[in-house]
């Protein structure tokens, strides 16, 4: 049993990207990065820019049109905004008919169902949630897989997921809205946070490009604390909570304010939006 990604007949890899913004740009890098040939990449992406940057970058084929891009290719990743998601499969159903290709989609909310329905049913998929840290190679992607995906097929798109950054399986796809909600929006968040940290440092007389660099560094160490160590993060803040201290009064300023059911209501406001965009595009 193999992980490599889908080859042709003469051993090259083929992989499908229909969208070459952002992220798809981030997991070709990664593909690159791990030995896979650009000539083994094909895009469709209809704005020409995108299209000669790839190209210069990555020496991958590009298409203005999806159908081109997808055609021998037996991995098919969508990364196209939810919104357009159904119209772009509908005009793919009878290629994906005849292909039987291994389906990846990166559109928040849009489930396999959705997608199988598009796409004329029978067909491997699995639904991928990225984040944008995917962008560093740093990124992590949750993925689900449905009854047609074979133990191969999914070991070939945790592959290509893999190449930005970790990933974990989820087996009840009721919970990718979950996913999307925690990891997917989560840099947000952390970025809101950071913002917050800024404009307070500044507040209390620190320069603007001091408060950057103390907020910047202190979540960069605080989250390789937490990526490489085994502790909880309950057990992280309580080493650093010193009774009757600086961070004590803090983080008790935090909780009366309901900072753990602030950060839970924007979880959930986030999962219902991800469940809004499957029955908005249905």
């Amino acid at each position: 049993m193999s992980s490599e990604l889908p080859s042709d007949s003469q051993g090259r890899g083929t992989v499908a990207f229909i969208g070459g913004g952002n992220m798809a740009r981030s997991l070709i890098s990664g593909l690159i990065g791990r030995g896979f040939t650009g000539a083994g990449i094909r895009v469709a992406e209809p704005n020409a820019g995108l299209r000669q940057a790839l190209e210069r970058e990555f020496a991958v084929h590009t298409f203005a049109d999806a159908a081109e891009a997808v055609h021998g290719s037996k991995l098919w990743l969508f990364a196209v905004k939810p919104q357009v998601l159904r119209g772009v499969c509908e005009s793919l159903q009878l290629l994906a008919q005849a292909q039987h290709p291994l389906v990846v989609s990166i559109a928040a909310g849009i489930t396999s169902a959705q997608l199988q329905r598009w796409l004329g049913g029978g067909l491997p998929v699995v639904r991928a949630m990225p984040n944008t840290p995917a962008l560093l190679g740093a990124g992590v992607t949750g993925l689900h897989a449905n009854e047609q995906a074979s133990a191969v097929q999914r070991e070939q798109a945790e592959r290509l997921l893999g190449s930005a950054g970790a990933t974990v399986w989820i087996d009840d796809e009721a919970l990718m809205d979950a996913v999307t909600a925690v990891s997917g929006s989560g840099p947000a968040y952390v970025f809101l946070l950071a913002e917050a940290m800024e404009a307070a440092g500044i507040a209390q007389g620190l320069p603007a490009h001091a408060a950057r660099t103390l907020v910047a560094q202190t979540l960069r160490g605080a989250a390789r604390m937490l990526t490489e160590s085994d502790e909880a993060p309950s057990e992280l803040r309580r080493r650093v909570t010193s009774p009757n201290g600086t961070t004590q009064a803090a983080i008790e300023t935090f909780q009366a304010g309901g900072f753990e059911r602030l950060v839970a209501a924007a979880v959930a406001a986030a999962a219902r939006r991800g469940a809004e965009l499957s029955a908005a595009n249905d």
